[in-house]
């Protein structure tokens, strides 16, 4: 029995591997959390995962991956077009803010993550620089840790709090 739950796992661990080929040199890649502070209305939500992000606002693809390497989510969007497909089935988004709205509980500024995960503003709104990094859509974006150590983190402050973190793989 015991045996047989190994030989399982192993089975489980290596199709993980397989599912998920490495990105090319147009995508980053890392760990992502996402904290939600609770509400009166809604309790704490916290979502982590492994992802590969290649594009920027306008076209672009998230992946989001189990420990194990397992596809747990991709995002796929384009002008006028947001898709979400989960094991549960593809859902369709008019655009980015519907999307993560639906799947956090949340609006995040999707567009500018790829932006901000290479440590710059996005350009298709107004910043402000900062001590720490710079200010976007009401969102501070720390860059300290980000040369040495590739750690962005990003959180809003109006209710609920919202914390973004990223750690980048660094290319080998």
């Amino acid at each position: 029995m015991i045996r047989a739950a190994w030989a399982a796992l192993l089975v489980a661990v290596l199709a993980g591997c397989a599912t998920t080929p490495p990105p090319g040199a147009d995508w980053l890649s890392g760990r992502l959390q996402v904290k939600v502070d609770a509400t009166a209305e809604a309790p704490s939500r916290s979502v982590a995962s492994a992802f590969e992000l290649r594009g920027d606002g306008e076209e672009g693809e998230l992946r989001l991956n189990s420990p194990l390497g397992t596809r747990v989510a991709t995002a796929i969007w384009a002008p006028g077009l947001a898709r979400l497909t989960t094991s549960e089935g593809e859902r369709r988004y008019a655009n980015l803010d519907e999307l993560s709205r639906d799947a956090l509980g949340e609006t995040l500024p999707l567009r500018a993550l790829p932006a901000w995960l290479r440590g710059q503003p996005w350009a298709g709104a107004e910043s402000r620089s900062t001590t720490a990094g710079f200010e976007q859509f009401g969102w501070q974006i720390s860059l300290l840790r980000f040369a040495g150590e590739g750690l962005l983190e990003a959180s809003r402050n109006t209710p609920p709090a919202v914390t973004v973190r990223a750690r980048l793989e660094k290319p080998e």
